[in-house]
């Protein structure tokens, strides 16, 4: 794997041409010569706007208190407002991501009501789980293009803005190319060059290891129709884990053309993420009767010849053009090169009370090539009194996977005496050693005819329409061809929106989508199966409320998944079983008072299984989905000189089962955090210092359950200080 040197990317961000966080950044410029003789210098924010992507419209506007958009991107619809469109979506803008120092996509989340986060497939590869749905981080759309960003873990420096979609969005979207997804999606924003310049340098560190990141971008040509930016990146050092280590590289280069028919845009970037003794998952066996103490597995670490590497290389382009005012055509294509490489262990436990367990140790070589695009045309007409905004778009995604598979024989161990060895002793392959062999090669094509229909004074709007989608899939084991999977579906879309009142509207959807299977190991033989494609189907109906400071909405949902079932004895059964989902959500965001912001909510899941396998689970509920789940988060600016806010936000998670029997529960858990920021300036620069706690009580808990039917136990993180400062000049 290549390897970017440390030392080149620090030269590179302390110049002052790479990364941080984006262009809704507040810049602090002099303001109110009344402070000065407090010898204090008050400080106003100014927002710089930003082309998101090859639209002509750029960025939606920042909601009041600039935590979250009025809107964002619906698919091949583009940019709606909230209260427009019949869906539920969230924009967490740049702002936010600065003020909370989330350095991944995992980290923003966290101020999601309906999200939850996971470390997935024994990996450490990050998870999200909407409305109970896992979502994995390579189903993660950059500009509504899915695949093309690393596959492992997303860096904020990568991206202006988090979209969280909620409910199902393959007529909007396409079908992800993962599989997940059915809760949600999420989709990253670009970042742009701004219409003022931007050089701004960041410095942080979690007092274990540190990171120095770098964001420069400036319009050029007669009209600023040309805009670069780059931004560059490196994290390294401990963390709060012992012996945990960890490093991050990474550059990337945006460049956009905005002329008055034509608009073009382009992204370009390499990350490299090492991973060293990280903390694994715990694993339960069939065998546990009762869950074991969190907090005895707080003092457990990675075994030393444990590592997790993945190298990236990644792009993306857009074009729009405009032949005229009604009429509008788009391309759009990426790509993404990944290689992997890694050495996992994880402790199997089969008895609690004993501790009894198993040692394990597993290696992955992967390779992955992903390429996928995008054509459409959009129109505008009138019919009597109806405005039609007609979409035809098509796209298509294809991927090669290829790895293979070493294992060592697992080695007693016990969870109260964890033993520490000094090799894996990795001896047994699927898939010669060292070598590439094919697992899957998957196709996925779509066609997509939609209409947002608009009437009484745009009052009404309707958006219906419908997809083909085709999955072909030829499934390997370790090289060795197995069968091809394809099926083409037709499905439906149709949402209704209406505003009672310009600040309350009443919506409802009922979706329909083309999913691929699960992919399963059957334990037994080794072998990798993939079960066939399903269509999942969604209603949802709820309210909306804007009133320019206070935000938020009221829904409830009703969605249902099959999925490949698997039996007591933990192997793969190529039977379908289905899960339902049905809850309510609420959230809030806004600006109670001047110095008041807020943004939080809860979700409330009911689960079901149904056919499963042998009717071994039937009515039970669905593993690692608690019932309830909360967010509540509060921002105060100080009433003093100087501009200072402190913040806190409190998430709770309910109690949520941890097998398919439902003899295993987990408890419920309460997290604090607290953080503050300060804007001045130094020497003339305008200068932000943000300051926060993660778990600010060290609690020590079982965060997450599971990811794919399979019991892994993530441990919370522990107490975090975080310390950082950027700087623009």
């Amino acid at each position: 794997m290549v390897k970017l040197k440390p030392l080149v990317l620090m030269m590179a961000c302390v110049s002052g041409y790479s990364i941080s966080h984006a262009a809704e950044a507040p810049v602090v410029v002099e303001s109110d010569s009344s402070s000065q003789e407090s010898n204090v210098t008050a400080l106003e924010t100014i927002r710089i706007v930003a082309s998101a992507d090859a639209s002509a419209n750029g960025l939606m506007e920042a909601f009041a208190g600039g935590q979250v958009a009025t809107g964002g991107r619906v698919g091949v619809f583009g940019n709606q407002k909230n209260l427009d469109n019949p869906f539920s979506l969230t924009s967490y803008t740049n702002q936010y991501i600065q003020e909370r120092q989330a350095k991944s996509v995992g980290d923003v989340l966290q101020a999601d009501p309906s999200v939850r986060l996971a470390k997935g497939f024994g990996n450490f590869q990050e998870t999200y789980f909407i409305r109970g749905f896992v979502l994995a981080s390579d189903d993660t759309s950059y500009n509504g293009l899915y695949g093309i960003l690393p596959r492992q873990y997303i860096p904020t420096e990568l991206f202006e803005r988090v979209e969280v979609f909620k409910g199902a969005s393959a007529f909007l979207n396409g079908a992800m190319p993962g599989g997940s997804g059915i809760g949600g999606s999420v989709n990253l924003v670009p970042k742009r060059a701004a219409n003022e310049p931007l050089k701004r340098v960041t410095a942080g560190t979690d007092f274990n290891g540190g990171y120095l990141s770098s964001d420069v971008s400036e319009r050029f040509g007669e009209n600023d129709q040309y805009g670069v930016r780059v931004n560059t990146a490196y994290h390294g050092g401990g963390t709060e884990v012992d012996k945990e280590d960890n490093s991050l590289g990474l550059a990337s280069i945006a460049l956009d053309y905005r002329g008055d028919q034509l608009r073009i845009s382009g992204d370009l970037g390499y990350n490299n993420n090492r991973l060293k003794e990280n903390r694994p998952s715990l694993r339960l066996t069939n065998a546990v009767t009762s869950v074991p103490s969190a907090s005895q597995y707080a003092d457990y670490h990675g075994q030393s010849w444990t590592y997790s590497n993945e190298e990236d290389v990644f792009g993306s382009y857009r074009a729009e053009y405009d032949f005229n005012d009604a009429v509008t055509a788009y391309a759009a294509y990426g790509f993404r090169v990944s290689e992997e490489a890694g050495v996992y262990s994880s402790q199997q436990l089969s008895n609690t009370e004993t501790g009894a367990a198993s040692l394990s140790a597993s290696t992955i070589l992967r390779k992955d090539k992903n390429h996928t695009g995008e054509v459409g045309v959009k129109t505008k007409f009138n019919t009597g009194a109806l405005s039609h905004n007609v979409v035809l778009s098509g796209s298509m995604y294809r991927a090669d996977k290829r790895y293979s598979y070493g294992y060592a024989t697992g080695v007693a161990d016990n969870f109260y005496n964890p033993i520490y060895t000094n090799a894996s002793n990795i001896n047994q392959w699927r898939g010669s050693k060292g070598t590439y062999p094919k697992a899957n090669v998957a196709t996925l094509r779509s066609v997509a005819l939609g209409d947002n229909i608009s009437a009484l004074d745009d009052r009404l709007t309707v958006m219906l329409g419908a997809r083909y989608q085709e999955v072909d899939q030829d499934v390997y084991s370790y090289g060795t061809y197995l069968y091809n999977i394809n099926k083409d579906k037709v499905t439906p879309a149709l949402g209704i929106s209406y505003k009672i009142t310009p600040e309350l509207a009443v919506y409802g959807n009922y979706v329909e989508a083309l999913v691929q299977g699960d992919g399963l190991l059957d334990s037994s033989t080794g072998n990798y199966y993939v079960a066939d494609p399903f269509v999942s189907k969604q209603k949802e109906i709820g309210l909306k409320y804007e009133n320019g400071a206070i935000g938020g909405g009221l829904n409830y949902f009703n969605t249902e998944r099959r999925k490949a079932a698997v039996n007591t004895a933990g192997s793969a059964q190529l039977t379908d079983a289905k899960n339902i989902h049905q809850g309510i959500e609420f959230n809030a965001y806004g600006q109670l008072t001047d110095a008041v912001r807020i943004l939080g909510g809860a979700t409330w899941i009911d689960t079901e299984q149904k056919e499963t396998y042998q009717g071994l689970f039937d009515g039970n509920q669905v593993i690692g989905v608690p019932e309830f789940q909360a967010n509540v988060e509060a921002d105060w600016k100080l009433p003093v000189p100087q501009d200072v806010s402190i913040n806190g936000r409190v998430v709770y998670t309910g109690t949520q089962y941890a097998n398919n029997a439902n003899t295993l529960k987990l408890n419920d858990w309460t997290r604090v955090d607290v953080g503050a920021n300060y804007k001045t300036q130094i020497n003339q620069v305008p200068t932000v210092i943000n300051f926060g706690i993660t778990n600010l009580f060290d609690k020590e808990y079982w965060a997450s359950a599971s990811t794919n039917d399979y019991t892994y136990l993530t441990l919370a993180q522990p107490r975090t200080f975080t310390l950082s400062a950027s700087f623009d000049f």
